[in-house]
């Protein structure tokens, strides 16, 4: 075929998809998108789901509405985004925890996180910190495993759930400090904190989104940051390597993904919205001052992200005695 014959094909193809795009556009959303959170409200998860749901809301003039359905460390709210329609109305905001490690600590669920769900995006990393209420006696992750030796099993930490990233957070520290702390397992992040800050258990590993203000008024006690290099929002903050934990580094992330049936086409213009309201800079500066870090994939760098981090997490859990509680 002549090029200018080859030219003008391609171009012509390129109006078309727009104008097929286009339409596509006014069908969808047809009706309000249902975004399913699986954590009560008030979490890290929830907070950041609500900033997205208002700017989609923005975008598209229709509504994005929270539904949060916490419970059995989130495996309550994965089975119902995966049983749902898949008209592309319903959305799933899910974590390390009920993406990738779940699946390996429950034998027995109702859905295939595999099979069930298609990747939509990447959406933010979550930078964690160690914290530890005032009344503990220590201001140093070095001063904690000193006073968790001379007392063992005396030391509490809160987390969101049995598998999700706060727990697994106090299992590597266990390991790798070579301490024995007791685990107290909460229905999500937010009943965790509360209890922490009533002085009802001793520490926790959660999120800076959430920590941040306990920490500026001094209600929770910093002990060190769980990522490899030092927190923005907490510069003076050590690293746990660099407190003395060799190796030890954890980030956790929260992700969008819809049922697998889903079309392409929706699932490919989901994402375009997404990735033009990441762009926001209203929005980018609220997640940053938070201690979240915006990271819109496409959804087959995800796809590719979850296969890795499903890898690594599986051998941790197999190797390690994380058990579901």
């Amino acid at each position: 075929m002549p090029l200018k014959k080859l030219i003008l094909a391609f171009a012509g193809w390129g109006i078309y998809c727009g104008i097929v795009f286009s339409v596509f556009a006014q069908e969808f959303p047809s009706k309000s998108i249902r975004l399913i959170v699986p954590f009560p409200a008030g979490g890290g998860a929830d907070i950041i789901a609500r900033l997205y749901a208002q700017k989609l809301t923005e975008l598209w003039s229709q509504q994005v509405i929270v539904d949060n359905r916490a419970g059995a460390a989130g495996n309550i709210g994965t089975e119902l985004a995966a049983k749902a329609p898949g008209d592309g109305h319903t959305w799933y905001l899910g974590t390390m925890g009920t993406l990738t490690v779940n699946p390996y600590l429950y034998k027995k669920l109702a859905f295939d996180v595999k099979k069930d769900f298609a990747p939509l995006t990447h959406l933010v990393n979550v930078h964690f910190v160690f914290l530890a209420h005032p009344s503990l006696p220590v201001r140093s992750v070095s001063e904690l495993v000193s006073f968790a030796k001379a007392h063992p099993d005396q030391i509490t930490f809160s987390s969101s759930g049995a598998g999700g990233a706060p727990h697994l957070a106090g299992e590597l520290f266990i390991r790798l400090a070579g301490v024995k702390l007791l685990h107290i397992p909460y229905k999500g992040s937010g009943p965790s904190f509360a209890d922490l800050l009533g002085g009802h258990v001793s520490t926790t590993f959660d999120s800076i989104v959430q920590a941040l203000p306990y920490i500026q008024s001094h209600k929770l006690r910093a002990l060190a940051v769980l990522g490899a290099s030092r927190s923005a929002l907490l510069p003076q903050m050590p690293t746990m390597m660099e407190a003395g934990i060799p190796k030890y580094d954890l980030t956790n992330w929260f992700a969008l993904t819809v049922p697998s049936t889903v079309t392409k086409e929706v699932i490919g213009y989901s994402y375009s919205s997404l990735k033009k309201i990441a762009q926001n800079i209203e929005l980018k500066n609220k997640l940053i001052g938070m201690g979240a870090e915006p990271v819109i994939s496409t959804p087959e760098e995800f796809s590719l992200f979850l296969q890795s981090e499903s890898i690594k997490w599986g051998k941790i859990v197999q190797s390690s005695a994380i058990k579901a509680e």
